[in-house]
């Protein structure tokens, strides 16, 4: 079977951050306007008055402290609590082809490969911008590249899924060279006016190039030894905005992510150890082995709880890096962050975990061994 690696990565990072400080401030100045407009039906019972968020009760919850927006208007004022940006015209690029377009080109740098090597795109991401033409098609003719592309969703686990599909594309003569995008345009899906979940996504692209070894030149490739991908049905993970919205009742809430977070954590989180664990019996890979578990940046206690039940003990810091301090929850893109910012330093051989997982119940694990 032939060997097949991912070669390099790339990672587009909007210049806008907001701090959890920023957030903060100006969810709590909506709370306090709500509950002065709503105080006599808050006396009466008829409503629930709205508490404080806090960033001590934000960094608890999730480890997050700051995020990157590529629309920062809007989001802290609160008469509009969301980004405000214009429409994009058809002869425009859509903004998650525009980040993608750089993640792409530093991918492609690292993996010493141009446009005229690339014969797949896939535009992997928790949500698409439209549903067609696809994203990747226009990515395609923005590179320049031939061959063909197409996007595709499995939530928060879109990155882990596309390189499979590609590693089995390569291994099966339908491509040579994949470029993999992962574009999440993700401030747009929260609801600033939740406190469960207004500090919870950020925006990012990651990328990553997947060839034959054989035609590998990168310093820095990382050979794909096994893949094991589980789907399991949940509602607990939800965003229902799709395009038969306009025939049906408005719900302000379609459009919004939401979640039933402590069912997500005591139900997935076996599911994501089990694949992981699998995996590794079947590569022969003994958890003393691991150098590096790059795993989905949602939450850091999910990070830490999966990191001890496939480790056996507590992770280091360096062996389970962490993003999302900085990023937030980025989706598909959380865990090739993470693994794009701490693959230095390893030695050929080592071995390491690149998993996602998210909404579906979905789980992806990549078992890698540095080239």
């Amino acid at each position: 079977m032939k060997n097949v690696v991912i070669s390099g990565s790339g990672l587009f990072t909007p210049e806008q951050v907001i701090t959890n400080e920023e957030l903060v401030a100006s969810y709590n100045q909506y709370v306090d306007q709500f509950n002065a407009e709503q105080s006599v039906a808050i006396a009466n019972g008829d409503v629930a008055a709205l508490e404080h968020s806090s960033c001590e009760f934000i960094e608890k919850a999730s480890g997050i402290k700051a995020r990157h927006v590529l629309y920062k208007d809007g989001i802290l004022d609160p008469a509009v609590m969301q980004p405000v940006f214009a429409r994009r015209s058809e002869d425009q690029l859509p903004e998650m082809v525009e980040m993608a377009v750089v993640a792409a080109r530093e991918a492609m740098a690292q993996a010493n490969k141009t446009a005229a090597d690339i014969d797949l795109i896939i535009c992997a991401a928790s949500n698409m911008q439209r549903s067609y033409p696809a994203l990747s098609i226009e990515l395609q003719q923005q590179l320049g590249a031939a061959g063909y592309a197409f996007d595709m969703n499995v939530a928060c686990s879109s990155a882990t899924f596309a390189i499979s599909n590609a590693v089995n594309a390569i291994r099966g003569g339908t491509a040579k060279v994949v470029l993999v995008v992962n574009p999440e345009f993700a401030s747009p899906q929260v609801n600033y006016r939740s406190r469960d979940s207004h500090f919870i996504f950020g925006d990012v692209c990651t990328a990553t190039i997947i060839e034959a070894e054989e035609s590998c030149s990168s310093d820095n490739a990382w050979r794909i030894n096994g893949m094991r991908l589980k789907t399991e049905f949940s509602n607990n993970i939800r965003c229902d905005v799709g395009y038969t919205e306009h025939c049906l009742p408005p719900d302000p809430l379609a459009p919004f992510f939401k979640q039933q977070g402590r069912k997500v954590f005591k139900e997935l989180l076996p599911i994501v150890a089990d694949v992981i664990l699998a995996e590794m019996a079947a590569q022969q890979v003994a958890p003393e082995q691991l150098k590096r578990l790059w795993l989905h940046q949602a939450n850091i206690n999910m990070n830490i709880f999966a990191a001890k039940k496939i480790l056996g003990r507590d992770p280091l810091p360096e062996e389970a890096p962490l993003v999302l301090d900085t990023y937030a929850n980025t989706a598909s893109a959380g865990s090739v962050i993470a693994f794009h910012k701490n693959k230095q330093g390893l030695q050929q051989g080592d071995h390491a975990i690149l998993c996602s997982f998210g909404a579906g119940y979905s789980v992806g694990c990549l078992l890698l061994q540095k080239c």
